[in-house]
């Protein structure tokens, strides 16, 4: 196992800065995953970390040690990618131990640790077959049985689900986090997807454009974001977000629209109100917003209304609903969910005086 650490790691190309200064810690025998929209530098990260592409500038720390120009061979790491890259006229058991045939170990260890994979994996009646006879999530577990056989101290996922189903990648997120807990390798595994990123992390690294928006505890970047990107990035439905200024404790939203806050905040003429669908609650006796869209889930369901000035909002209600498209309501907002972003996306804090105040009445 490796404590990993990232010291200003920069990479460009040419002229394009790809990823701007990242610092990321990941201990040993961590589960961290590195999440953000396609383009933000996600994959150069990884691939920097596996010795497969420079780093222009930064320091890369693998258990201590300097590696920025250490060959990937030698960095006591694995990789699985989003594409299987299984070798098809070899058995599921030749394509996990042929990293180890390479290596020259001998046959009978090579035979011993495949079986040892592949009863982790659930593999051991399907090593004589070739990944034509496989599904899809077999083979990305042949994969995976490739990366643990070596018995790496470091383990990197690139997408590795994404080529799968929705039924078999919830399978597949059950199975890498069993093993990680069976295995212990430290793991630092790439997703754009957050619904992985929030049930399989220990640690979540949000990045955006290149930078780090925040890391943290999946609940932590759930309930406190840090910036307007991470607080609609983390969540489904993303939060709401309503355009308006702050007077005092009071939000004034586009439409008019007056929403208390739990504390006072200084004044702010441009500020965004961030909600969750589940913080807000219909108010039948009000008005200012139409429905437009229904969603029925069965266990719950979403609704989408929009007010005067366009701005929409979406409630997720629980079970069935008896609400219909084009009915006028009000909304009830939960004070002590509410979040406020300046015009630079940052989350606001409340008045410092007034929350001294509030402790020392406490």
């Amino acid at each position: 196992m490796s404590k990993i650490e990232l010291i200003n790691i920069k990479k460009q190309y040419r002229q394009t800065e790809i990823v701007k200064g990242v610092d990321i810690q990941v201990e040993q025998g961590e589960f961290a995953v590195i999440v953000g929209p396609s383009g933000c530098g996600k994959s150069t990260l990884l691939r920097m970390i596996a010795g497969l592409e420079d780093i222009t500038s930064g320091e890369l720390k693998i258990g201590g040690k300097v590696v920025n120009h250490v060959s990937p061979d030698k960095r006591g790491i694995a990789m699985v990618f989003q594409s299987y890259a299984l070798y098809p006229h070899m058995t599921v058991a030749e394509n996990i131990g042929f990293a180890l045939s390479l290596q020259k170990v001998n046959k009978a260890d090579i035979a011993a640790r495949v079986k040892e994979a592949a009863e982790m994996l659930e593999l051991s009646p399907l090593l004589k077959r070739k990944p034509a006879e496989l599904s899809g999530g077999q083979r990305q577990r042949v994969a995976i049985g490739r990366a643990i056989v070596k018995r790496p101290q470091l383990i990197l996922f690139d997408e590795p689900l994404s080529n799968l189903d929705a039924k078999l990648r919830v399978q597949m997120r059950a199975e890498l986090m069993r093993l990680h807990r069976e295995f212990g390798s430290t793991v630092i595994y790439v997703t754009h997807d957050q619904v992985e990123a929030m049930t399989m992390a220990q640690k979540i690294i949000v990045l955006n454009q290149g930078v780090v928006a925040q890391v943290g505890k999946p609940m932590a970047l759930y309930e406190q974001p840090a910036n307007q990107f991470v607080a609609q990035f983390i969540g489904i439905p993303k939060m709401n977000m309503l355009a308006g200024s702050i007077k005092g404790n009071t939000f004034i939203g586009e439409n008019q629209q007056q929403i208390p806050l739990a504390h006072n905040y200084p004044e702010h003429a441009k500020v965004h109100l961030g909600v969750r669908p589940e913080h807000l609650q219909l108010d039948r006796s009000g008005s200012g917003w139409k429905v437009f869209l229904v969603e029925r889930l069965g266990v719950e369901t979403f609704l989408h209304l929009r007010d005067e000035a366009e701005q929409q909002v979406v409630i997720r209600l629980e079970g069935d609903s008896p609400v219909s498209e084009d009915e006028t309501l009000g909304l009830s907002f939960d004070a002590q969910r509410c979040f406020l972003f300046d015009a630079n996306q940052q989350r606001l804090s409340p008045n410092i005086e007034q929350l001294k105040h509030v402790e020392n009445r406490a």
